[in-house]
This record gives structure tokens, sequence and C-alpha cells, in this order.
């Protein structure tokens, strides 16, 4: 398998909760290499920019509204098959259908606060790493 990296965002629930470093070290623990990772609080015109792709959907003001409440971390994970693994070690979106030890059902609350964001796809993300991080910021695949 090659090397793949993914974008995760852990979100202002868990950071809230002060579950952050507990999710990177399940990370770490699942074999990725954090290859960058930032804290911010997202704006409404980023957090709108992002998740462009639900915009018509009736839940896009509330999820706006969440994810700008509170500071986020940003980071890009790297490892053999990285966006698979990565929802895997997520788990469903609602955490109460999400399997034991996943990162959903050990911090996440509801299908709305559900602790993490993860890229469902490599070209999504290339595109969702490229919004967040500059290339200047994430050295090159080895």
């Amino acid at each position: 398998m090659a090397v793949e990296r993914t974008l995760c965002i852990i979100k202002p629930d868990a950071v809230e909760k002060k579950k952050a470093g507990a999710i990177l070290q399940m990370l770490e623990a699942a074999g990725f290499t954090i290859v960058a990772c930032k804290r911010t609080h997202l704006t409404r015109p980023v957090a709108e920019g992002f998740y462009a792709v639900h915009k018509a959907r009736p839940f896009f003001g509330e999820l706006v509204e969440f994810m700008t409440r509170s500071p986020v971390f940003v980071a890009v994970l790297e490892r053999d098959n990285a966006v698979a693994k990565y929802r895997e070690v997520m788990g469903a979106t609602d955490p109460a259908k999400a399997d034991a030890n996943t990162i959903r059902k050990l911090h996440g609350a509801s299908v709305g606060e559900n602790a993490v964001h993860g890229s469902d796809s490599l070209d999504n993300a290339r595109i969702e790493i490229g919004y967040f991080f500059p290339a200047s910021e994430v050295a090159p695949v080895a």
C-alpha cells in the first residue's frame, strides 16, 4: 500500500472537553504520523468555505455555528491507507452506532457533536489539507 495523507479536525466539542491530546494519542497509537497540526479558531467565512458542499442542506447553519463556537485542532495524518484507516479509527458518524474504542464512541456525544472530522476520499483529503495548510507547512510525501 502507498503512504497517504488525510485531514483530521478535532471539533469544538472535543476541544472544550480537553480531549484533543487523548485523540492525538489514539491516532499515533493507530500508526499515524502527525505531519502538521495547529490549533485555530475558525471564522464564519472559513467554516462556510470548508463546508460549502453542504450549503444547501438544512443543517449547514447549525454546522457552521458549531464549528465556529470555540477552537479546533486541524492536523494532517500520514500512514499506509490513511483515509480508510482514519475513518475506521473515527467510527460511525453517530457515536451511538460507532464501534467500541473508536474516537467517536469514546469522545462524541451526538451526530452533530461527534468529536472529529475526517476526509472521505483521497481526492477530498488533498483538497481539505490544502484548505488549511499551505505547501510550506507540509513537507512533500516521501
